[in-house]
């Protein structure tokens, strides 16, 4: 932290409430413009990112927060630059050695910023009924025994003919879960 003389305008990320990252972001912008300090504090974001989400057999996409409990600000630091972002309420101080506000890289800034990963979220889980929707077993039905969830993937058991049982590999995507 410096004196109260300007500096450079950087990106800090401030630590948070897990769940008032919003909250924190509506009052520091409140904060900012009742003081005045729009000069020493101009961008306050939560970094989220779409995620595609399988609800009832639809895709629905929606927006989840990458970093829970982060919040970045582009700020010059200042102690009235400080004070004003650390005593906002659900802050619980700055990403840094001591809680010594260190400002990020800009190859540290364009990853938090574009850190999308297009997982897709289901409602299914290992031990449920599915039934495939496409490729060469069609209609079929079987148990979840896995899934992998970073490469979109779900193992199913399926039971062919006489009884026989193999298992398959698909996309999440190629299954949708069996209403009971």
């Amino acid at each position: 932290m410096s004196e109260d003389r300007p500096g450079t305008l950087e990106w800090y990320v401030v630590h948070t409430y897990s769940g008032y990252e919003n909250k924190v972001k509506d009052n520091l912008e409140k904060a900012v413009e009742n003081n005045g300090m729009q000069n020493l504090i101009q961008e306050v974001v939560v970094p989220t990112e779409e995620v595609v989400e399988i609800r009832n057999g639809k895709r629905v996409t929606t927006q989840h927060k990458t970093f829970p409990g982060y919040v970045l600000v582009r700020m010059i630091i200042t102690n009235e630059s400080w004070y004003v972002v650390r005593n906002t309420r659900g802050v619980t101080g700055f990403v840094g050695p001591e809680s010594k506000p260190i400002p990020l890289t800009a190859q540290e800034l364009d990853n938090m910023l574009n850190c999308s990963t297009g997982a897709t979220k289901l409602n299914l889980a290992v031990g449920e009924e599915v039934r495939i929707k496409s490729g060469p077993l069609e209609n079929f039905t079987g148990e979840i025994e896995e899934i992998d969830a970073v490469k979109q993937k779900v193992r199913v058991k399926v039971k062919m003919f006489l009884g026989r049982e193999v298992q398959i590999e698909r996309d999440l995507s190629e299954v949708e879960k069996l209403d009971k």
